[in-house]
């Protein structure tokens, strides 16, 4: 068993780490201003991008990444370590083209498109020329369970036709996105897991109507949340993303690899959180000490390197996992990871933020932010109760089908204290 990278990760680690403090760090500044300002997307992001692209630090995500796209495609193992780096920056991803959910949109497409929907929607979206969006979530159905999603796509003739409201739907309100791949029911009378379809929908489609942008906790994200309306929008039969009944199980393969990207950046984001406070921590005095010397501060500390060095191993495992035995096999591990760095991200941002002091709740810092953002994801790609269930059964599963029983452990203390069941 080796912890340690490859020297191939550890040069590509390096490469990104370099690209970020050279680049990134920088723009920070430029790109908060335009984002206040109601500028989309910043200036500084497309340059950024073409710089990016051109030193092959590009679609790194997509491990079977199609031979004349650019970029070079990596498996999750070698990948995840990179988005840790990009998490430090809330929207860094977008620069080397990693940047959800147009990854996600990216796999999807790649898995299940037909010629004509490669060329028209994955290519754009591998060569960074437009971004795209992905609309499950409905805010009249309890979407912890997908198969309750009820916006129709109904065949008629040669087209389907929408119906249905949805939000959340990341990236939707951003003026360079230019398709929507929808899952609906297309068949209301199916088996629960086959009544749904995913459909490529264009943003200009007539009908969808872009209701608002949708902030989180009252702060307004730079990926631009929405919420739409669709209103008989009628698509063209080809824009079917796979066949009729597969909603379901693309929205599995879909979400795997997705949520180890999330996990990784939200460890590097922890990382970055954990840094800050323990700068702030050395730096503030109060009666007569720094904060470093206080008891409970050391705690804080120590507690997150601490959950922090677990969650890396736990998510690492994950990819290792998908990367050797395939997304289903990881599907409980990945339910696993998504509980754990969501949790630990709202703890370790909520104490470094209290070691901030009240400029922790400013924009001054990343932290406010980054508290809402780690908040949000108990929610994001399905809410901890539901994974936490999934965990539960897999658990019970294992248990009740081991040939040997824990109970006979207990045979032993009941030789020396007596059965208390016969008692």
């Amino acid at each position: 068993m080796d912890f340690a990278y490859s020297p191939k990760v550890e040069g590509l680690r390096r490469r990104v780490q370099d690209f970020m403090d050279a680049n990134v760090v920088p723009a920070v500044a430029s790109w908060e201003h335009d984002v206040a300002k109601g500028i989309h997307p910043p200036k500084v992001l497309e340059p950024l991008k073409a710089k990016a692209k051109a030193e092959g630090l590009w679609n790194l995500f997509l491990p079977t990444l199609p031979k004349d796209a650019p970029g070079m495609g990596l498996p999750v193992m070698e990948y995840a370590p990179l988005a840790e780096i990009m998490g430090r920056v809330f929207w860094a991803p977008e620069v080397f083209n990693c940047n959800a959910p147009d990854t996600g949109n990216m796999e999807l497409l790649h898995i299940a498109a037909t010629p004509a929907q490669r060329k028209a929607f994955l290519d754009p979206l591998l060569n960074g020329d437009i971004r795209s969006a992905f609309s499950m979530t409905e805010p009249d159905t309890a979407s912890s369970d997908p198969t309750n999603i009820a916006t129709r796509i109904e065949r008629q003739g040669k087209d389907y036709v929408i119906n249905g409201r949805k939000w959340f739907v990341s990236n939707g309100a951003d003026p360079r996105c230019k398709f929507i791949i929808l899952m609906g029911v297309t068949d209301p009378a199916a088996e629960r897991h086959a009544r749904h379809s995913m459909i490529i929908v264009p943003m200009d489609s007539p009908g969808l109507t872009n209701v608002r942008q949708i902030p989180i906790l009252n702060h307004a994200t730079g990926d631009l949340i929405a919420e739409i309306f669709f209103k008989d929008v009628r698509v063209p039969a080809e824009n079917l993303l796979g066949q009729e009944g597969q909603g379901f199980a693309l929205a599995q393969a879909r979400l795997g690899p997705g949520r180890i990207h999330h996990c990784m950046r939200t460890i590097g984001q922890c990382e970055l959180a954990l840094e800050l406070m323990a700068e702030r921590a050395m730096e503030r005095v109060t009666f007569g000490k720094p904060l470093a010397e206080r008891d409970n501060v050391r705690e804080w500390i120590a507690e997150s390197r601490l959950e922090i060095d677990q969650a890396r191993l736990l998510v690492m495992r994950a990819a290792w996992i998908i990367d050797n035995q395939g997304n289903k096999a990881a599907r409980t591990d990945v339910s696993a990871i998504k509980i754990v760095t969501a949790r630990m991200q709202v703890k370790i941002f909520d104490r470094a933020i209290q070691v901030f002091g009240a400029a922790g709740l400013t924009p001054d810092t990343p932290l406010a932010n980054l508290f809402t953002w780690g908040r949000a994801l108990r929610f994001i790609d399905g809410p901890d109760e539901v994974h936490l269930r999934g965990v539960a059964k897999a658990e019970l599963d294992r248990i009740k089908n081991m040939p040997l029983k824990a109970s006979r452990y207990l045979t032993s203390y009941h030789a020396v204290f007596g059965d208390p069941t016969r008692a």
